[in-house]
């Protein structure tokens, strides 16, 4: 029965979002996407840092370039307040942006998309150049009920798309590649594939974490496609200013390293404390890692026990928190994190209250030398508790935690 409601939504929001919004701005706006050249990025993780990646080295590269993602919006240089919550914006306000663009004489669109955006129509006139997959692994599937239907949803744009570039160490590239056909021109890339000495020595440099380091792969792989020179590219990761609450450090002079990072799957969370692993090594830091984080309200309640695993298996310590528990109440979520964890339990501590708990790693578990990974919330500026977004600053919290034993 939820498979049949499924369907009919999908067609119900091919009606009113596609049709009734979609279609009615892109003609009022004179087809603006048939106008850009438009660069799609998509996958469960690794979406933004590769979108904001590839907007930068084609604006280095002296190209007129916009740039539509989870953390900003651009167009040239210039920021732009969107009014979006939503990685994909709304049918009609994404075909305003876009008509703004082509104004503005912008040649290119790097827009990030999500299978929500895709199944709900809101990507109506959509037919990228290139489309760019990061990776397809678990994830949202409170919403999409099954990981077929999630896949799906991505290739309604994927499929659409002149040239893809995939992941062929992805454990989904097959499977995308059934809904592939003779018109899509597809191209892989991997850990294997050679780089020119120079992309593989910015690539090495820049980015110290080996899942940065593929979606480089990836964003090479569609500059070369799009005519860049391997310097050009080269340049621009050199030069890469990086993405907010990505893998971000907080400077402090306790001598305690304080990272945030927006892993909220089981793959992104496993991958983001990797490497912080290996900064540690790299950096000859021998204390404890001391990871934070939680799992969201009324989202994909089947990994919640899997987020649980990851953190336990390569942190010394943990604490479970909230992550926009919404209407669910938050240590109903964290007994779900707990419930098939069979050892370990004396290395968690549970607190609710996210400021709090970032509090209590920084000031009562972590001691000189020691790391803290703080993952989930990354930049985003609120917190859903009921149906309510109250403000929230995963950096200003920690920061203030890092200042107020200071001051003792």
């Amino acid at each position: 029965m939820k498979q049949v409601i499924y369907r009919l939504k999908y067609w119900y929001h091919f009606l009113k979002t596609g049709i009734l919004k979609g279609a009615v701005a892109s003609f009022k706006y004179k087809h603006p996407a048939k106008k850009l050249k438009i660069i799609a990025i998509t996958g469960t993780d690794g979406k933004t840092s590769s979108a904001s990646l590839l907007y930068h080295i084609l604006q280095t590269s002296g190209k007129k370039v916009a740039l539509l993602s989870t953390v900003a919006a651009y167009i040239g240089d210039k920021k732009i307040e969107t009014g979006f919550h939503v990685t994909s914006p709304n049918a009609d306000a994404l075909q305003k942006f876009m008509a703004r663009m082509v104004k503005e004489e912008m040649e290119y669109l790097v827009l990030e998309f999500t299978s929500h955006g895709a199944y709900q129509h809101r990507l109506w006139g959509i037919k990228p150049l290139i489309t760019g997959v990061t990776n397809v692994t678990h994830e949202h599937l409170d919403y999409h009920l099954n990981f077929k239907n999630y896949l799906e949803a991505k290739a309604m744009i994927i499929k659409k798309s002149a040239t893809v570039i995939l992941n062929e160490d992805d454990s989904s590239l097959l499977k995308i590649k059934r809904h592939l056909g003779p018109k899509n021109k597809v191209i892989t890339y991997g850990k294997n594939q050679p780089l020119t000495k120079k992309n593989r020595e910015a690539t090495v440099k820049r980015f110290l974490e080996p899942y940065n380091q593929m979606n480089t792969r990836l964003i090479t792989k569609i500059s070369l496609e799009l005519g860049l020179q391997p310097e050009e590219i080269a340049q621009g990761i050199k030069t890469f200013p990086g993405v907010e609450g990505r893998m971000q450090f907080i400077k402090n002079k306790r001598d305690i390293t304080v990272a945030i990072d927006f892993a909220h799957t089981p793959n992104a969370l496993d991958k983001a404390l990797i490497a912080l692993k290996k900064h540690m090594k790299a950096k000859k830091i021998t204390g404890k890692l001391i990871a934070v984080y939680g799992s969201a309200g009324l989202r994909d309640a089947e990994k919640r026990p899997m987020m649980g695993k990851i953190g336990l298996q390569h942190a010394d310590l943990v604490v479970f928190t909230a992550e926009d528990p919404r209407t669910e109440d938050v240590w109903s979520i964290i007994r779900q994190m707990k419930e098939q964890l069979e050892t370990g339990h004396n290395r968690i501590v549970s607190i609710a209250d996210r400021e709090k708990a970032i509090d209590f790693a920084i000031n009562n578990l972590a001691k000189k030398g020691d790391v803290v990974g703080i993952f989930g919330k990354g930049p985003e500026k609120s917190m859903c508790y009921g149906t309510v977004e109250y403000p929230w600053s995963e950096e200003a919290v920690a920061t203030e935690a890092l200042t107020k034993n200071k001051k003792k």
